[in-house]
């Protein structure tokens, strides 16, 4: 048997056509194209001004019923040229990665001297709009519509009946060619009747509801969005600091004056973190609502925040959500100011480079947090049970760690822009932000233990970020000088402490300077503060580190734990769930069920539905419910303690 087994598998092989030498594979059709280079090269701007001048950008924004912005822009030429190339702003700041909305232009139009003009897109960057220029042409007036999202399934939804928030890059082009620092533009915008108009811009004059400011640079433009409202208010938090707020209704700038209070403390509390600005004022921009896109974008004299409608008024029970004012304000510092070097570009066409977000976004996620708490923005108690749902997901959430490092996920901006994964457990995503945050924990930690407490990762903030006080501009950044700075706070091995937390897969859960700093990662069968507050908004729940699955309010399974117990059982996400032990689906049911199985040998039954097809699944899982939390492991004030206490007296 053994005999005739080998002949059967290897006289085939005997007999075989010999393997063709490669020089000896031809194409199977008579025409073979050969592919030239091509000339796709991204053309390293100058540092040098626009000849034309001053470029005039005029936008429309009154259509609120449409949510049209209408732009008319004049564009200054010189006698010599006979094309003007047009950039339409792809690598956006603060985004990390090409996602300039294009797709959003429409109605294009170029005239000079009164005749339309020619154009043609490149068809090798698409985001390049060529413009035939007759002889003696002085100026190229551009008009177009950018057509804001009107249902959120089209993208972010940026004007409503109550508010806009007008981003520069998303409805203007500019010249190809040149720094974005050199080119010289005068913005206007029209409003609603009556609205008021939020912005870091300079030199604001107002004649009925049309607003202008003085003279810019393209790059401060880009970086100044507007916030306007019809309800509105505006309040001075710090000096020369202000909360811009516009709102779906009056009634939600109602906010206590105790309550104002701790957004001066934030100010306060970031001024004696840094030691130094990087602004002349600053406009914290913050949309009360849930009729406009949600955003936290950063921007070094302003920042773009939205905040549910009660975030001010509900103010205990709205307290988990709202951190993103003190991270925006973070970033003024961290991200805009001091910036990595390879994710500084001279225009919006130059490809960014992502690798350091782990210290950019990373550290301010923790220092949002941080200044948070010391401000009482939000409770120590807040950050302990965000943390703790932080530490979960490493501990236990996340398999993707085997194979992926922190520093890979800096990439996924651009690889996958927040789009919806199937599984994110195994995948991961941008976890620079959170598990940064965590590893940069380790490191207060460390520098507080070695210096017994005479130093934290406070002192490396300083003198990071604090430098040059008075300095607008931006001072860039390497892998070397955040090492050497961290050594000059306090001598360790700091590059390999960032190489193997950050840079290489399969490390251990980050949970280690939770646990220095004096607190210890535990399960209860109730969710913390800030997993009911985030269930609560959003009509989820969060059965992640029980039965493996998260659920939408009907049952809709909206993430499944790779390898956990519902993914063993096949549900995924497109199935619903719709009854538990045949009982029709609630949480407060599936809860129970969870429970129960805990002293009982049943498996818990769910009918599943998934399209037109209903099955009954099984699932053997017997620990019952389980949520996050962090408590002290000893007794008295701990190190974690300490670094979240204030740095002010306010």
């Amino acid at each position: 048997m053994k005999h005739l087994f080998l002949s059967a598998v290897l006289l085939p092989l005997m007999f075989a056509a010999p393997a063709l030498a490669q020089s000896e594979i031809r194409p199977a059709g008579n025409n073979a194209p050969v592919q030239q280079q091509l000339a796709d090269a991204t053309p390293l701007p100058a540092d040098t001004p626009w000849p034309g001048g001053t470029i005039a950008l005029d936008i429309d924004a009154t259509d609120t019923a449409r949510g049209v912005y209408r732009v008319t822009q004049t564009i200054p030429v010189t006698a010599d040229m006979r094309e003007l190339h047009l950039l339409f702003p792809e690598w956006l700041p603060g985004n990390h990665a090409a996602r300039g909305p294009i797709n959003l232009i429409s109605g294009i139009r170029f005239t000079a001297g009164g005749k339309v003009l020619e154009w043609k897109r490149n068809p090798l960057d698409v985001y390049e709009l060529i413009v035939a220029l007759p002889e003696g042409a002085e100026a190229v007036t551009a008009q177009f519509v950018h057509t804001s999202p009107i249902t959120g399934g089209e993208g972010r939804i940026t004007m409503t009946q109550e508010m806009l928030n007008l981003q520069w890059e998303k409805m203007s082009f500019y010249p190809a060619g040149h720094y974005v620092r050199r080119i010289a533009v005068k913005p206007t915008v029209t409003v609603p009747e009556g609205w008021q108009v939020f912005t870091a811009l300079d030199g604001k004059s107002r004649k009925a509801d049309t607003v202008s400011w003085q003279t810019v640079d393209y790059g401060t433009l880009v970086d100044s969005p507007i916030f306007a409202g019809k309800y509105a208010d505006r309040w001075e938090v710090g000096e020369n600091v202000w909360l811009d707020a516009v709102a779906d209704k009056p009634k939600y700038l109602d906010i206590e004056p105790e309550n104002l209070a701790t957004f001066n403390r934030l100010v306060d509390e970031a001024d004696a973190l840094f030691g130094a600005r990087h602004f002349d004022h600053y406009d914290i921009l913050l949309a009360l609502t849930d009729r406009m896109g949600g955003i936290g974008l950063e921007h070094q004299r302003s920042a773009e925040n939205q905040y549910e409608p009660t975030a001010l008024t509900d103010w205990e029970g709205m307290e988990w959500s709202r951190n993103v004012v003190a991270h925006e304000l973070v970033h003024s510092w961290n991200g805009k100011y001091r910036r990595p070097e390879d994710l500084w570009t001279p225009d919006y066409r130059t490809p960014m480079q992502d690798s350091l977000l782990w210290l950019y976004e990373g550290q301010t996620q923790l220092w949002g947090w941080v200044l948070s708490a010391r401000s009482g923005l939000q409770t120590k108690q807040t950050f302990l049970d965000a943390f703790a749902v932080y530490a979960a997901n490493y501990a236990e959430g996340q398999p993707g760690r085997t194979y992926r490092s922190v520093a890979d996920t800096t990439n996924d901006p651009i690889i996958n822009s927040r789009r919806p994964i199937p599984f994110s457990s195994l995948s991961r995503s941008e976890d620079y932000y959170v598990e940064g945050a965590l590893v940069w924990i380790e490191a207060d930690q460390i520098i507080r233990q070695g210096t017994r407490g005479k130093k934290g990762l406070d002192d490396f903030a300083r003198a990071f970020f604090g430098v040059n006080d008075g300095d607008w501009g931006q001072l860039t950044y390497d892998f070397d000088e955040i090492v050497e700075t961290l050594n000059g706070v306090y001598p360790h091995d700091w590059a390999d402490f960032l190489t193997t937390r950050l840079l290489e897969p399969n490390q251990p859960a980050p949970l280690r300077g939770l646990e220095m700093g004096g607190y210890k990662l535990v399960w209860k069968d109730e969710p913390n503060s800030y997993d009911k507050g985030r269930m609560g908004n959003s009509g989820s729940l969060n059965l992640f580190y029980s039965l493996g699955v998260n659920l939408g309010r009907d049952g809709a399974v909206r993430g499944t734990l790779w390898d956990g117990p519902a993914f063993d059982a096949g549900i995924v996400n497109g199935n619903t769930i719709v009854a538990v032990g045949g009982v029709a689906y609630s949480g407060e049911v599936i809860e129970e069920a969870i429970t129960a199985a805990k002293d009982s040998a049943e498996p818990i039954e769910l009918l599943v539905k998934r399209g037109n097809t209903y099955r009954t699944v099984e699932i053997d899982y017997h620990g019952g419910l389980r949520y996050p939390w962090l408590e002290p492991i000893g007794e008295g004030e701990n190190g974690l303690d300490r670094f979240l206490q204030p740095r002010t007296d306010g």
